[in-house]
């Protein structure tokens, strides 16, 4: 009997691929079964069926890794469960090293594996030969094992998903096209196709490489860009070890499977061919790619120096296929910003099949519970600014993004492509001096300076780079005298309204009923008390607020701020980011220099700390708020663009005397860490409280109305925390931390670092990170343990402390 058409479903799932189907299996598991997948032509004819179908579980955080762990156990229990054979088996991986630098990228890996109960070896290049004799290892120096990596069938594991939706109840309808999205009032209310209406309580996105256009018309902007992706089979040949695992030859950009007595060779080259620039063909399905030679023949050439027996084996197929890139190589998961009740899950960088049931599960559990489930910040929709969209920038950015999964992934990467985009006013004063430009949002950021003589531009290692020692005296300057930051990425809203007061106490943690002119420090928290923003506000007004916050969040932060203005609130919020500039003094002689430049009275009695004010500088009306992210007396003073140039001459010209220096980033970075500010989307996340992040001196349980999350904070403040902010030091002057170390207790791994960097004051490397413990992280069990921090497969000895090795009293910052 033919299935009736619906008219409507509680989830409409758009596409037919493992990915839909992945969100449409997880969503029945939850109890959702009225739920619909609507496929425009067959299932799995998008991307899916011509991946390879490897199943890695290591990934570049610690979230995603969790996820990637949870698709592999998925994967070994479907068949058991759907009766859908899958083809899964965990052959393991082996990546190889021929190279000093790639060994210690591979052992950080392994390290963060660790925390994660991942299991992982180190290997010698005879150990790798076993499982792989007929590759050259005369080159390799070491390498490193995945024993519960694998791979599947990605057309049957696609299968087993959906006959596992729709044995509880799910529907699928293939060679039905969707020919728009029902919107009403901001919201997704169902989907047009060529055989009707549905209405629908959710629609999902995913439709891969069609996403951004699905996106488009409803006004959604989906950052993704299809690129051409490619590998081959050769004829049978002896000498393959049957089930090896897995070969990975990152720089190579290759890698090698067994699959039945035939070798598959697949490629990440480092210049790839984007498509579909002018769209996507309609009648496209489980279509392929003409074989470019030409483009290939590098990745043939390092294919057969590692396996050199390639040279003399035919080729059964060869496949070239597209995938859908995002700029940042990390896939699009969560509800759209612009329009509610709308998902989206694509972009999945090639990774789509390792990826398919971690990241189906979370969507399915946000869509079911109205929440997130865990800290998704690496993946979340609301981390792209509107300009990603662009179809120019997207495609530029994919000719590089493809190779940079195989490419080294070295700490302080930036990207060449897509360059240029959002630049401050004082951009080409600051190319002057010396800067070299790093990339956050689009804006183009000073990272660190060159000194005269030296090129700005970065020499990338493990150890320390090119530009260590320059930062280090920009580091040097910020506590000794006065520095210049730019930092006009900041993201600044105003917040307007007899509400505006109300509305904001309720957002925020702390109590913003201050005074005109005062600043305050504060988290945006969710029910369960977990930190969705962390920033500060400041009263400009008696109806009047200015919010800033990071520019890397300037999209998810205004949106989650508009999602919770109730629809009768007399408020308006906008965001003013692009009419400033920021510049900040920071340094002991921040006064002095400030005192220079303006009649304004700058003492501390006159101007304390955590108060702003507007004042005359140069020729212009500027704001001015005593505040400071490096742990120095200091101001940011907030320009309109317009003026930002005069007024920047005039410092430059009054900071003669003071011996100012321009810092960037890095310095920024390393001050901060010294401190032990915390940083949102590193040290603090959704899934971390105010109490455990050991920022409850920002949290006013008094005021009155209380606030989002309180009484979760009130239930963990009653049965303690089991974890908690720690700030670690090395004993060790010579390694240098990152992120993703595991933190060793008394030979126990409880955490893992969350942010690192060199601190120059004090001569090591500094890392802050939490301490877990089920029993309670009280202080004591804190202050008892025997502390490591694990670099690389070796462990080095740390102090921890839980208040800033750099001045605890804050004595520097309020005098």
């Amino acid at each position: 009997m033919p299935t009736e058409f619906p008219t409507h479903k509680q989830v409409v799932i758009i596409g037919g691929g493992i990915i839909g189907c992945s969100v449409a299996y997880h969503l029945t598991k939850l109890g959702w079964t009225d739920v619909a997948i609507i496929e425009r032509k067959t299932l799995t004819s998008g991307t899916t069926w011509h991946a390879p179908g490897l199943v890695g579980q290591l990934r570049a955080t610690a979230n995603i890794t969790k996820l990637a762990q949870y698709t592999s156990q998925l994967y070994a229990t479907l068949e058991e469960e759907t009766g859908q054979a899958t083809g899964f088996v965990q052959t393991g991986s082996v990546a190889v090293a021929n190279n000093e630098e790639r060994f210690e990228e591979l052992k950080r890996g392994a390290s963060m594996a660790r925390v994660f109960n991942l299991e992982v070896d180190l290997m010698s290049p005879e150990e790798m030969s076993k499982f792989w004799p007929l590759a050259n290892m005369e080159d390799v120096i070491g390498g490193v094992y995945l024993p519960g990596d694998g791979q599947t069938n990605p057309v049957d594991t696609t299968m087993a998903m959906a006959k596992g939706a729709k044995m509880r109840g799910a529907q699928v309808f293939e060679d039905t096209k969707v020919t728009g999205i029902i919107k009403k009032d901001g919201v997704a209310v169902g989907v047009s196709t060529d055989k009707g209406d549905i209405q629908a309580e959710f629609v999902v996105n995913c439709t891969g490489m069609w996403g951004r256009e699905l996106g488009k018309s409803v006004g959604v902007n989906i950052p993704l860009h299809a690129a051409e992706h490619f590998y081959f089979v050769t004829e049978y040949f002896d000498g393959l070890v049957k089930g090896a695992p897995t070969l990975r030859d990152m720089d190579g950009c290759t890698y090698y499977k067994e699959d039945g007595g035939q070798l598959c060779v697949g490629a990440f080259e480092p210049v790839a061919k984007p498509w579909g620039m002018q769209g996507i063909p309609e009648g496209f399905n489980f279509d392929t790619f003409p074989t470019d030679e030409e483009h290939m023949m590098p990745i043939f050439d390092m294919a057969m120096h590692r396996i050199p027996k390639l040279g003399s084996v035919g080729i059964n197929l060869f496949l070239t296929g597209p995938e859908s890139f995002t700029p940042d190589d990390r896939y699009i998961l969560g509800e759209a910003p612009e329009l509610r009740n709308f998902f989206v899950l694509g972009g999945m960088n090639s990774i789509g099949i390792q990826s398919a049931g971690g990241a189906g599960k979370v969507l399915a559990e946000w869509i079911v519970n109205g929440k997130q489930p865990m800290d998704l910040w690496d993946v979340e929709i609301s981390r792209f600014s509107p300009y990603q969209g662009n179809p120019q920038y997207l495609h530029d950015r994919t000719v590089e993004g493809l190779g940079l999964l195989y490419a080294m992934h070295w700490p302080f990467y930036q990207f060449k492509t897509s360059r240029g985009v959002r630049k401050s006013p004082l951009h080409d004063r600051l190319e002057r001096q010396g800067a070299c430009f790093g990339e956050v949002g689009g804006w183009e950021r000073a990272n660190w300076y060159a000194p005269e003589g030296v090129e700005a531009k970065y020499e990338y290692t493990y150890g320390r780079q090119n530009w260590f020692e320059y930062s280090g005296n920009e580091h040097n300057a910020v506590r000794e005298h006065v520095t210049l930051f730019d930092q006009t990425s900041f993201a600044n809203y105003i917040m307007e309204g007899r509400d505006a007061e109300a509305v904001l106490n309720q957002v925020c943690a702390n109590n913003v009923s201050v005074p005109i002119g005062k600043m305050v420090y504060t988290q945006w928290l969710n029910e369960n008390g977990g930190i969705e923003a962390d920033l500060t506000i400041t009263r400009i007004g008696e109806t009047k607020f200015m919010v800033v916050t990071a520019g890397a969040t300037e999209e998810r932060d205004f949106n989650w701020l508009k999602s919770h203005i109730p629809a009768d609130a007399h408020v308006v919020l906008t965001n003013i980011t692009s009419g400033l500039v920021t510049i900040s003094l920071m340094g002991p002689k921040a006064r002095d220099l400030m005192t220079s430049l303006t009649d304004t009275d700058m003492s501390n009695e006159a101007f304390p700390f955590a108060t702003s004010q507007e004042i005359f500088m140069g020729y212009a009306k500027v704001r001015a708020s005593r505040i400071t992210f490096v742990g120095e007396l200091g101001w940011e003073v907030y320009i309109p663009a317009e003026m930002a140039q005069s007024v920047y001459d005039v410092i430059i010209e009054k900071g003669k005397q003071y011996n100012l220096t321009h810092a960037g980033y890095h310095a920024l970075n390393s001050c901060r860490m010294e401190k032990g500010y915390r940083h949102w989307g590193h040290d603090i996340t959704i899934d971390d409280t105010p109490l455990e992040a050991g920022l409850g001196f920002a949290v006013s349980f008094k005021k009155e109305g209380g606030f989002i999350g309180k009484e979760a904070l009130l239930k963990q403040k009653e049965e303690g925390i089991k974890k908690r902010m720690v700030q670690f030091i090395l004993d060790d002057p010579e390694p240098l931390l990152y992120h993703n170390e595991p933190i060793w207790r008394d030979d126990k791994i409880v955490g893992y670092i969350t942010s690192g960097m060199f601190g120059h004051t004090i001569g090591r490397s500094i890392g802050m990170g939490y301490v877990n413990n089920e029993e309670g992280a009280t202080l004591d069990f804190v202050r008892s343990g025997k502390y490591e921090i694990e670099v690389a497969c070796k462990r080095y000895s740390a102090s921890a402390a839980t208040q800033p090795s750099y001045d605890p009293k804050n004595e520097r910052i309020k005098c």
